[in-house]
C-alpha cells in the first residue's frame, strides 16, 4: 500500500472558523473546513462537488451539527455531508470522497 502524498493547502488562520474554502488539490476541488469549538479535530476536508444539486459548491455551505455528527449543509438544496466520512446523511448513494487532513506549525495538509 501506498503511503499518501500530503499536500499543503493554507494556513489555519486564513479560514475563517467554522467556514470552508475551496482548493486545488492534484486537480481535484476539495472543500477545507475550520471547525472550532470542541470538534474532535480543527480541520476537515471532503469533495466539493455536491452530486444532489450537480454543482462545486460544499465549501459555501453552512457548517454545524446533527447529534455527534459534524456536517455542512450543502448551500443549494441543504443535504447533509459528514465532514469526517463524507456521507451525504439524506441520500447515502450520493455521498462524497472525504480526505485525511492534519494541522502542521499552523499550516493545513492534506492527503491525496
Amino acid at each position: 500500500m501506498q503511503a499518501p502524498r500530503w499536500t499543503p493547502v493554507c494556513s489555519l488562520d486564513d479560514i475563517v472558523p467554522n467556514t470552508g474554502v475551496c482548493a486545488l488539490v492534484e486537480g481535484e476541488q476539495v472543500a477545507v473546513f475550520h471547525v472550532a469549538g470542541g470538534a474532535p479535530q480543527p480541520v476537515y476536508a471532503i469533495g466539493n462537488y455536491d452530486p444532489n444539486s450537480d454543482a462545486a459548491v460544499l465549501s459555501r455551505g453552512l457548517v454545524g451539527n446533527l447529534g455527534e455528527r459534524i456536517v455542512v449543509a450543502s448551500p443549494i438544496y441543504k443535504q447533509h455531508f459528514d465532514l469526517a466520512t463524507g456521507e451525504c446523511l439524506e441520500a447515502p448513494a450520493n455521498s462524497v470522497h472525504a480526505y485525511a487532513t492534519k494541522v502542521e506549525d499552523g499550516r493545513i495538509w492534506v492527503a491525496v
